[in-house]
């Protein structure tokens, strides 16, 4: 169905965000989204954004690009279909990154992992709709893109790679999945 590369980065976080951050833009982007205050990982934050960052020296990006095999890519399929490839390619490597940056965290003290995209632990169904706590405060991240910052340009200028989108049902040929590890 697909392999993956894993592509890998590291910037100062004072150059990440005067090079690819830009908090209001990417806020406006966050408000038209589904997830905008749905989700604990996502905004509106009762934080600083731009504090949140400044803690950290150091951010080390990780990249999966996950490539479709010829009976995908550029296929189309229907919603419940692509759900189904979603679930087994897409999902299915986006928590195992989450587990392996969980545990990076433990080798540098102080330090934080940021999602590849939004928080998906409680199945879509998060307990910010209904306004109690998260359920997994310690496994919780926030994605790049939430804090302001640009995957697109981040995963073209430092990897050489472009981002691809799902078009009217019509699987791209592959997709990448970033995320990072900010520490001092």
């Amino acid at each position: 169905m697909y392999t993956t590369k894993r592509y890998q980065a590291t910037i100062p976080v004072s150059d990440y965000l005067r090079e690819y951050v830009d908090i209001p833009t990417f806020l406006e982007c966050c408000k038209k989204c589904h997830n905008y205050e749905t989700k604990w990982s996502c905004p509106s934050y009762d934080f600083d954004v731009l504090e949140y960052w400044q803690k950290y020296r150091v951010f080390d990006l990780t990249a999966i690009k996950i490539i479709f095999d010829k009976d995908y890519a550029g296929k189309t399929f229907p919603e419940e279909e692509l759900q189904r490839i979603m679930e087994a390619s897409v999902h299915r490597i986006k928590q195992e990154l989450s587990d392996e940056l969980l545990e990076k965290e433990k080798e540098y003290k102080g330090s934080i992992s940021l999602s590849a995209g939004s928080c998906i632990r409680c199945g879509g169904n998060c307990t910010r709709k209904e306004k109690k706590p998260c359920r997994f405060p310690e496994k919780m991240r926030y994605s790049i893109e939430s804090l302001g910052g640009n995957v697109g340009l981040t995963i073209s200028r430092l990897m050489g790679i472009k981002l691809e989108w799902i078009e009217e049902g019509k699987l791209p040929s592959y997709f990448v999945l970033v995320c990072g590890l900010l520490h001092l």
